[in-house]
This record gives C-alpha cells, sequence and structure tokens, in this order.
C-alpha cells in the first residue's frame, strides 16, 4: 500500500492511493520555493492582499466539494467539515485584512538620538508539517500569515489526507500564486529529515502528536533552524461549585465530542466540583448517551468514525486498560460493531494515576470524569497534566475565574465556553503542547527577521 492513500474509515474501502515523491522531486521542490521567495518577498503588501483574498474565494466557493473531501478521507461529518472550511476562509480573509498593519515598521525610541525602527521581513522557504483532524485548517493558519510575510511554503501534509493536500495546491495555482509560493509534497519522514537540513529551509511549523514534535524539533535544533511546535493536549473543563450544571453539560459535549474527540484542544478532563458533581454527570451521561453516530455523509451525523482502524484500537486500548484496573463505565466504553473506525461515545470515572488514561492524551471521544473539592484541588488537578495546552472555567463569578485562570499553567483559557478557535486568537500551548503561536498578530511574529535600520543624527 502507497504510503499516501485515501481510506474511508467509515468504509475501511481505501479509494485510492498516491505515490510519494521522488528525491528528485523533493529537490525540484525545494528549487522552487528557493526561487520564488526572492520574488516573493519582494513583492508589494497588496500583492499578498490580493492573493490571500483569491484564496478565501475560491475555498467559499468550492465549499461543498472541499467539505465532502475530508469527510471521505477521515471521517469528518459533513456539517462540521463545512464549518472547518468557513473557519479556513475566515484566516485568509483576516490576514489579508489585517496583515499591512502586522508588518507596518516599529519606531523605537532612541535614547542617543536618531532614528530606529524594526521592519519585518520573510525568512525564506519554511516548510508546514500538517496532521489529518483539521486538513484545511491546520494549513490556512500556518499558509495565511507566512505567505503574508513573504515567506514560501512547502507543504508535507498527513499520508490519509492527499485528496485534500492536492485541492489546496490547486486553490493556491487557481488564485495566481506564482510558481513555487505553495508548493505541495508527498515526502516521506526520511525526506522531511532531508527538508529540514537544507540550507534552504528556514524553519519548520508541524502540528501533530508530541513524539513527532520530538523528532522534527531535534533535527531543526541540529540545523539552528527555528520550529513551531503544536503537539497534543490534554485540557481540562473545571465547573466550579456555583455554575450552572446543565449548562456546563453542554458546553462539555460539543467541547468533548466534535470532530469525534480529535482535537487536541478539547476538553477531555472533566474536574467538577462535588457540589454540582452528580447534577453534572446526570446531564453529561443523558446527553451523551443521545449523540447521533453514524454516516459522516448523513447532515445529521454528529459523530462519525474515528480517522483509521488503527486510531480506533489505539484507543480502545487506551479505555480497556483503565476499566482492568478499575475504572468506571459511565456510557460506551467499546468500539462499535459492524464496519468502520467507529467508537461509542465514552465517559469515565474513577481514573487513577496507574492507568494510561490519566497521563495519556486520549485523542477520540473518551471524556474523563473526576470529582474535587474546592477550586484549589480542582486547579492542583488541572496542572498536574504534563500538557498545558488549553483550559475552560465553568462559573457562574467572573472574577473567581479570571483568578483561576490566572493560576492555570496553560496557553489558553476560556471563560464558560469550552475551548475554541478563530483566526484573530493566538493558539498554542506550554510543557509538552508545544512552542510558538498560531493565529492573530502573534502568528505573524513567529517566522519573520525583525531587522533593525538605525539612522544617525
Amino acid at each position: 500500500m502507497s504510503l499516501y492513500a485515501v481510506t474511508n474509515p467509515a468504509t475501511g474501502e481505501t479509494v485510492k492511493e498516491y505515490p510519494t515523491a521522488s528525491d528528485a522531486d523533493i529537490q525540484a521542490a525545494l528549487a522552487a520555493a528557493h526561487t520564488a521567495f526572492g520574488q516573493w518577498t519582494g513583492s508589494s503588501i497588496q500583492e499578498r492582499v490580493k492573493l490571500l483574498g483569491r484564496v478565501a474565494g475560491l475555498y467559499a466557493e468550492r465549499r461543498a466539494e472541499l467539505a465532502a473531501i475530508i469527510t471521505r478521507e477521515m471521517g469528518k461529518p459533513i456539517f462540521q467539515a463545512g464549518i472547518e472550511i468557513d473557519i479556513a476562509v475566515s484566516i485568509y480573509r483576516y490576514y489579508a485584512e489585517n496583515g499591512p498593519r502586522f508588518l507596518e515598521d516599529e519606531e523605537l525610541d532612541v535614547a542617543a538620538g536618531g532614528k530606529a525602527v524594526v521592519r519585518k521581513e520573510g525568512l525564506g522557504v519554511l516548510l508546514g508539517i500538517m496532521p489529518w483532524n483539521f486538513p484545511y485548517y491546520q494549513v490556512a493558519r500556518f499558509a495565511g500569515p507566512n505567505l503574508m510575510n513573504g515567506n514560501t511554503i512547502l507543504l508535507k501534509h498527513a499520508p490519509q489526507c492527499p485528496e485534500s493536500a492536492l485541492a489546496m495546491g490547486q486553490i493556491f495555482l487557481d488564485a495566481g500564486a506564482p510558481e513555487g509560493t505553495y508548493v505541495n509534497v508527498f515526502a516521506t519522514n526520511e525526506q522531511v529529515a532531508g527538508i529540514i537540513a537544507d540550507p534552504r529551509v528556514q524553519g519548520v511549523s508541524l502540528t501533530g502528536s508530541e513524539r513527532a514534535g520530538s523528532a522534527v524539533a531535534e533535527i531543526a535544533g541540529r540545523n539552528l533552524k527555528k520550529v513551531v511546535l503544536e503537539l497534543g493536549g490534554s485540557d481540562p473543563f473545571i465547573v466550579l461549585d456555583d455554575a450552572d450544571p446543565a449548562a456546563a453539560a453542554r458546553s462539555g459535549l460539543f467541547g468533548r465530542f466534535g470532530n469525534t474527540g480529535q482535537a487536541c484542544n478539547a476538553a477531555k478532563r472533566f474536574i467538577v466540583d462535588e457540589k454540582v458533581y452528580d447534577d453534572f454527570v446526570a446531564n453529561f451521561s443523558s446527553a451523551v448517551a443521545g449523540i447521533k453516530v453514524g454516516d459522516p455523509a448523513d447532515a445529521d451525523t454528529f459523530m462519525g468514525p474515528l480517522s483509521s482502524m488503527a486510531a480506533r484500537d489505539g484507543l480502545a486500548a487506551q479505555v480497556q486498560d483503565a476499566i482492568d484496573k478499575g475504572a468506571t463505565v459511565l456510557t460506551g466504553g467499546a468500539p462499535l460493531e459492524g464496519e468502520g473506525a467507529f467508537y461509542a461515545p465514552t465517559i469515565l470515572a474513577g481514573v487513577t494515576p496507574e492507568m494510561r488514561a490519566w497521563s495519556e492524551e486520549l485523542f477520540g471521544p473518551v471524556a474523563v470524569l473526576y470529582k474535587v473539592s474546592g477550586e484549589d484541588e480542582a486547579v492542583e488537578l488541572a496542572n498536574s497534566s504534563a500538557y498545558g495546552l488549553g483550559a475552560s472555567v465553568h462559573t457562574a463569578d467572573e472574577e473567581r475565574a479570571q483568578a483561576i485562570a490566572g493560576r492555570l499553567e496553560t496557553g489558553m483559557v476560556y471563560i464558560n465556553e469550552p475551548s475554541g478557535t478563530a483566526a484573530e486568537l493566538p493558539f498554542g500551548g506550554i510543557k509538552r503542547s508545544g512552542v510558538g503561536r498560531e493565529l492573530g498578530r502573534y502568528g505573524m511574529d513567529e517566522f519573520v527577521n525583525r531587522k533593525l535600520i538605525r539612522t544617525a543624527r
């Protein structure tokens, strides 16, 4: 079987295979992107604005076609697939509208007199290593700001997303991107290592697993390349004693089970005060038991299959480990019978440190419940994870929520809503969840040369 292939996780059918790039293909891609940088970095800001605007427009025009592709590739329910494309459109438009302002020279106060400015310029060719769980959104948040900066892009997508990768490459061609500005490569892991080491490449951005991030960071470090890494998460969803348990349960349903639970910033650990625990569990369990699981091409389906049979079996092993060691299953707890990579929406309670579910990320439709006594215990448990991506706090007291947000060891905190995303909001984490930020103004600042230009009196 080819490394790059469309295998429908709802049926297990391999729809089409694609050949990996030859070493000559990789060298040609590097040469094209490097040559294009010389032109693109000298382009006017208005030219970059127009390109991103045309890209956004084509995504919007092709919404139905693009949504169908990822429903087939990785099992995203078709309604949610459309929403993902809408978010990608908003990101390209955001940088088209705001990028020029973010790139303006910054004047500095100079004690010795004269003038000094910091000017932001592109670095060169950047490699993006993208995951399968949000095939369009993840690319947009990497490509949008960096093309606006004047960088050029080599895009290595997940092996199970070749069709969406090609569709995005075609959008850039049709939008009039200069040759080599955005180049898709079906590279192997060995070829990726060579690309990172190549002196023409100035940085690498990866969204993926902790293991993949560590491997990429090691290669980049040896070659003195800048990295942005968005890795795993085990986001706490904290429900305080004054929260509305029914409202929190509704929020938790979408925060955990959207995209079949396959999101790094999904709510994963539900930390609930003992005073509202029973009410929350009753509401949450009822809502989870009512989730419609089925054909992701059906517009009424809320939850489809996991991305692959391997993903389903890996999640099942984690859950079974917890069950074998004494955890309680409140609902679900096993793969669904029949074809496809379907797993029942699951709630676990009684998870303890010797279980894999305590420390490992559960990348699928499994919520873990914890009962705590007071906010200090809630914060301590939330911070006990090696991950530090996002968190959410649910309470009727905003001042209290703000205080707790300041104590949480995460890159993002959402109050009275689950962790989310928007073009203008910076996204990223700390600890084992990675380094750097994407989106918002901060997404423009990662891969630029902040050049000082000093003028004497």
